[in-house]
């Protein structure tokens, strides 16, 4: 999946100590102070858990000195106090990771964190399994820590079985498995380079938000295991260009209408026995979607997605035999459309399944019964999280944007019934959470433009704070504080596309004197999946970018999420069309208004965002001052199958699509200042999509600026790097006279 301008996206999860170094800083706010520790957000807790007996709050938080190091933390709600489990530090022995988990990590967004990054509760709720630098250790509540496994390979993908009696994990291509504080053992064959068990393919992994490849029962006598075969998938020859050599790596990259992996399905037992193959259907290029048990364990469920993403089967498999039956089939909500896979299923213990669908033009949630639907929600706006259910109470949890586009909260509705949301959240906030399996404990996190995150367990009853996980209060230690006397609020509206729909944009401005006109940073992504757009908390960086006097603009143009499906089906094989469109016309809006310098507006995407500078640079050439583009796609035959084909068909179908998609035959318009950014080791919009842009424009004799980041993947950022990255791109659009007023 291509991704959001990294800075846009960190994770700041620092405790809130007071520090009286940042009470003594000025309220400069520099690009160095926006990244470095402690971070500017205030604590944010990652991967809150309850102990099985909920006696236990556990979070990983990060240093005050190291924002991207984290520690296990646990709370015990009946003394109040908080103690460190795990010091990563003194427990981890700085073993570098193995290329597999390295890239495992850039999959799931975290290849930036050091330390802990995830961690398991026992079944007992007596410790938790610890993965750390490759390693696996088992703490246990007393301060004992076991360590699990001490070898030079990275034990990928690490789990405890659902009763919490063996330890699992991937380790050269095989699944291994061991009783807990016994020695594991490989319980799948080793078949050579090409075939993986246990592990997720990587278009699962890139573009599926599917992490792993093998899925215990729920009594732990059985386990799912995939098994992929990547011999038939082209190789992307990576270098990973570092300051002071090059890596070259072989990477099996499925570009868009190439072949994909194969991939089985196996259901074995713990040792290893008793193998047998699920019956996938006939058809071999398909996408194994999801797997799940049902809760009493006699039926594996299994999520079967064509290649063309238009038809997802759900399958209803039987563990000992194998056999499967189709039980329903989910299609595109239109012709011209794709399904967007989802998390937000539950199948409840009766049998029944609460479903998301996008099947009446937006996601909302079903209950499938013996072959009956029932909507639960319906209307002009859309579910977009299934939190999680309590069956004794018979109410579903999710987020939604039932009141408001811009700002989500959660709500409940009548398993039964169905019926109008109930609110338990506070509206004046932008909201998420996580439930617990049994949807007995609501985790809350909300913020608003005007305060950063806070965390706390909600009251079921009536959606009140119960316990404070993180208050993150802006009082006098907090590390924003010293800047809060120049923080200048968001402002919102809408404007229409060219066929009246509303998109919405927002805009925060520097206090403006009478009679000047400013110079705008307009910021966009563009392309499908991500909302931009809302009243939370965007950080800090914005903040900064305001101060050095620059109006923040950001828009939310036809093809992003959470407006229903005739809102994202626009880029149906039209990438680069609809929403070049769409954020011209709020570049027109922005000419309009009194305060804008219209020779100074500024555009700067990473990602799909950095291919829509090209687009736009390409297709209005004079319409803006300048454009960076970070990261950009170029040509979408350079891009995996499952991200390109799912709007764009494949380019034996649909070649004229992909090249008025590309952004290689008209680079020779763009005559507008332009810097280009790339990491040298990307490994998901591999470098070439530099290159190619790169020697057209050189070809064509066309200028342009270019700053590279050797051995930085898709994920440029770093405490040193992302400073010297915005001070590079605000130096380039100040030598072309993008620049605030006197």
């Amino acid at each position: 999946m291509l991704r959001l301008f990294p800075a846009l996206t960190l994770l700041l999860a620092v405790p809130a100590l007071a520090d009286d170094h940042a009470m003594s800083e000025t309220a400069d706010l520099t690009f160095e102070r926006v990244f470095a520790s402690p971070g500017l957000d205030g604590p944010t807790p990652r991967a809150v858990k309850l102990s099985p007996d909920g006696r236990y709050l556990t979070l990983l938080r990060n240093r005050e000195d190291d924002r991207e190091r984290y520690d296990l933390w646990a709370y015990d709600r009946e003394t109040g106090e908080w103690a460190m489990l795990v010091d990563s530090e003194a427990l981890g022995t700085g073993r570098e990771l193995s290329e597999d988990e390295k890239m495992q990590r850039e999959r799931a967004r975290v290849g930036n964190l050091r330390g802990i990054i995830d961690y398991q509760w026992t079944e007992d709720g007596t410790g938790v399994l610890v993965p750390l630098d490759g390693d696996l250790y088992l703490a246990r509540l007393g301060g004992d820590v076991v360590r699990l496994t001490d070898t030079e390979e990275s034990e990928l993908n690490p789990a405890l079985s659902s009763k919490g009696r063996h330890v699992s994990f991937v380790r050269d291509r095989q699944l291994w498995v061991g009783e807990v504080g016994a020695d594991a053992q490989p319980i799948t064959p080793k078949e050579g380079e090409a075939i993986r068990w246990g592990e997720a393919e990587f278009v699962a992994q890139e573009e599926m938000s599917r992490h792993t490849g093998y899925w215990w029962s729920p009594d732990d006598n059985r386990i799912a295991v995939e098994r992929f075969d990547e011999s038939m998938v082209g190789i992307v020859t990576r270098a990973a260009i570092g300051a002071t050599g090059t890596k070259v790596f072989d990477q099996r990259y499925p570009v868009a209408g190439s072949a994909n992996a194969v991939v089985e399905l196996f259901v074995l037992d713990p040792d290893g026995k008793s193998r047998v193959k699920v019956d996938l259907g006939e058809e071999t290029d398909i996408y194994l979607a999801r797997v799940d048990w049902a809760p009493d364990g006699r039926t594996l469920y299994v999520q079967r997605q064509n290649r063309e993403q238009t038809v997802l089967d759900m399958l209803a498999v039987d563990p000992a035999t194998g056999k499967s039956e189709v039980l329903f089939t989910e299609r595109a909500a239109m012709e011209e459309y794709w399904i967007n896979l989802s998390d937000n299923y539950k199948w409840l213990d009766d049998g029944s399944l609460i479903w998301w669908s996008e099947r009446d033009g937006f996601g909302h949630l079903y209950r499938w019964t013996d072959g009956e639907w029932d909507q639960l929600t319906e209307g002009k706006w859309v579910v977009t999280k299934l939190l999680g259910v309590d069956q004794e109470r018979g109410l579903a949890y999710f987020s939604g944007t039932f009141e408001d586009d811009l700002a989500q909260q959660i709500y409940t509705v009548d398993l039964n019934h169905g019926g109008d949301p109930v609110r338990v959240t506070d509206g004046g906030w932008q909201t998420s959470g996580t439930m617990d399996r049994s949807g007995k404990s609501l985790l809350v996190t909300r913020s608003k433009d005007d305060h950063p995150p806070q965390t706390y367990l909600a009251d079921l009853e009536g959606g009140a704070i119960q316990l404070w996980v993180e208050e993150n209060a802006l009082d006098a230690d907090h590390p924003y504080t010293p800047f809060l006397a120049s923080h200048r609020p968001t402002q919102y509206g809408t404007i229409e596309a060219e066929d009246g729909t509303p998109l919405h944009w927002e805009m925060v401005t520097p206090e403006l004197e009478p009679g000047k006109r400013y110079p705008v940073y307009f910021y966009h992504y563009g392309g499908p999946g991500p909302q931009v757009v809302n009243k939370g908390w965007d950080g800090a960086l914005r903040q900064a970018i305001v101060d050095k006097g620059y109006i923040w603009f950001a828009l939310d143009n036809r093809g992003s999420a959470n407006r229903g499906v005739a809102f994202e089906q626009p880029i149906y094989r039209a990438m680069g069309g609809v929403e070049v469109r769409d954020q011209k016309t709020g570049a027109e809006y922005l000419k309009t208004l009194d305060f804008v310098d219209p020779d100074k507006i500024a555009i700067d995407g990473w990602s799909y965002g950095g291919y829509m500078t090209l687009k736009q640079l390409q297709a209005d050439p004079g319409l803006f001052a300048a454009g960076i583009s970070g990261a950009p796609v170029t040509r979408w035959e350079l891009y995996d199958t499952h991200y390109t084909e799912r709007y764009m068909g494949t380019p034996q179908a649909d070649g004229a699509a992909y090249e008025a998609a590309s952004a290689i035959p008209d680079a020779a318009k763009i005559a507008d200042p332009l810097l280009i950014i790339h990491g040298m080791a990307d490994d998901n919009v591999v470098f070439e999509n530099a290159t190619e842009v790169i020697s057209a424009m050189q070809e064509a004799n066309v200028p342009f600026e270019m700053m590279l980041y050797p051995g930085y993947t898709h994920r440029v950022s770093g405490e040193r790097i992302s400073p010297h990255r915005y001070n590079t791109v605000f130096r380039f659009l100040e030598s072309h006279g993008v620049t605030p007023p006197e």
